[in-house]
């Protein structure tokens, strides 16, 4: 994994919907080569939302080093740009020692930072702005959102509220829509991007019921209360997939039974909107190397040999 040959350095991405297997798929392959895991997941970022998000486990991250986990408090706020900054220097470190890191995550914008390069305004949170925004509600600033920029609305979903009101808040701040100030400039080094796809879905159900049912084990109610007395029931974060359920049952507003069957339900619909991604627009032109849930690392790195080779791309990276 360490080389000599710096410039073949490269990055490996693992990718696909939640609960496809992507965190211990690539924590055999890192521990094969030798490499550290970054994280491209849009909620692992923040502290103390653990169980919920399905971060990886102490043991886990002893096992192999993991990066862009953890880094922010939960009642801050981390920028896409930000991300592409720690993400973009943790990158450049590790190449200048020969080494290809492991990007690990289902964000599809997070990880398009990254494999495409993706431009980005650098506008600081407007808090002021924020605040009148979410005054507005969700329905009445995506109706605006369409207005102001309607090329960017198309690849933000209406209940999308983070990149609604992000966008709304680089237009206000700029003056200018935020899809004509994002363009590519994609990196020079080689990249092989492999996905995990479970193409039963009715299996899939399943196994977001039984992860669902883990976490609930796993003591989530108790993190979930833990975040409310620390930060406040209107945390933004604990509206998010599964946390907002949750709350909604802790708040007596629905029994537990149905807290669970609507994260089900909810996940495989979200889940259905992260493969839509993958497969359409929002990858860009790096191709992306499907394999079926409960493939083994083996696998994947005869495909990222195979297909860098094919690329005419040094594959000594791996």
């Amino acid at each position: 994994m360490t080389s000599s040959n710096k410039s073949a350095a490269g990055l490996i991405v693992i990718l696909g919907a939640t609960a496809t297997g992507k965190t211990s798929f690539a924590i055999a392959l890192a521990k094969h080569l030798n490499a550290p895991i970054l994280s491209a997941d849009s909620r692992q970022v923040y502290r103390y939302f653990d169980i919920g998000t399905a971060k990886p486990s102490i043991a886990e991250r002893d096992r192999v080093p993991h990066y862009l986990i953890d880094i922010i408090d939960p009642d801050q706020t981390l920028t896409l740009a930000d991300y592409q900054d720690q993400a973009q220097d943790l990158i450049a470190e590790f190449h200048q020692q020969g080494i290809t890191p492991i990007l690990v995550g289902g964000s599809g914008l997070y990880i398009k930072a990254i494999t495409s390069g993706l431009k980005i305004p650098r506008v600081p949170a407007q808090i002021e702005l924020r605040s009148q925004f979410e005054a507005l509600g969700q329905h009445y600033c995506y109706q605006v959102l369409k207005q102001v920029d309607p090329i960017g609305v198309t690849k933000i979903h209406a209940n999308d509220r983070v990149r609604t009101m992000r966008s709304l808040e680089v237009f206000y701040t700029t003056g200018q829509p935020l899809s004509s100030l994002q363009y590519e400039q994609p990196p020079t080094y080689p990249i092989v991007q492999i996905g995990l796809e479970c193409h039963d879905l009715d299996s899939y159900r399943q196994l977001v019921s039984d992860r669902t049912e883990k976490m609930v084990a796993q003591g989530w109610l108790d993190e979930i209360r833990s975040l409310q007395q620390r930060y406040g029931a209107d945390l933004p974060l604990l509206k998010t997939l599964g946390y907002g359920e949750m709350s909604d049952y802790l708040a007596n507003k629905i029994d537990l039974e149905t807290a669970k069957a609507l994260t089900v339900t909810h996940t495989c619909q979200f889940a259905k909107r992260q493969r839509t991604w993958f497969r359409g627009s929002g990858n860009g032109d790096l191709p992306i190397h499907w394999l079926p849930t409960g493939s083994n690392w083996e696998q994947a790195l005869k495909l990222a040999i195979k297909k860098s080779e094919a690329a005419a791309q040094p594959h000594s990276f791996l």
